[in-house]
């Protein structure tokens, strides 16, 4: 990634132009600290946000509105823009669906096909592309992490 935009910014250079990089549009928020003794503002937008517990996460677009709210509430969480490769290690690790508003574990296709069948999405690697692609990220239940098994995961990462 890293080489095609130097080698993007070069061409547009040579040719006397500007070369914009692509600005990230997908990330993972996971909140890393209590609030206790904080502000009501911090606590709702960190409700808002779905981080309701310490080590919960959320796969989530990045526009303005919610820029501003992870501004906010920035010494409480951490975020990192996923790849694909780590998309999928999250999803079969620990993710849940909100089906009938209640959080089911999505260990088979059944639970994806019956409530995610109208948008085209009818497996797991379908719902990885689609959470990669920034569609299907409202599905998803926040994520809760355990420090201790997921210590090596998070590290690789730089989440606390």
């Amino acid at each position: 990634m890293h080489r095609t935009e130097t080698r993007m910014a070069r061409m547009a250079r040579k040719a006397g132009n500007f070369y914009v990089a692509v600005e990230v549009k997908f990330a993972f928020v996971i909140r890393i600290r209590g609030v206790n003794g904080v502000s009501s503002k911090v606590q709702k937008v960190l409700q808002l946000l779905r981080l309701c517990q310490v080590f919960n996460g959320i796969f989530t677009k990045l526009n303005k509105a919610f820029i501003n709210m992870l501004r906010i509430v920035e010494p409480y969480i951490a975020c990192w823009y996923p790849n694909l490769k780590s998309v999928n290690e999250l999803i079969y690790k620990r993710a849940y669906g909100k089906i009938n508003k209640k959080q089911i574990a999505l260990t088979d296709n059944v639970f994806i096909v019956g409530s995610l069948s109208k948008y085209g999405i009818i497996c797991m690697e379908d719902l990885i592309q689609k959470i990669y692609a920034e569609k299907a990220s409202n599905y998803l239940s926040s994520t809760k992490w355990n420090e201790e098994k997921d210590d090596s995961f998070c590290a690789r990462w730089r989440c606390w």
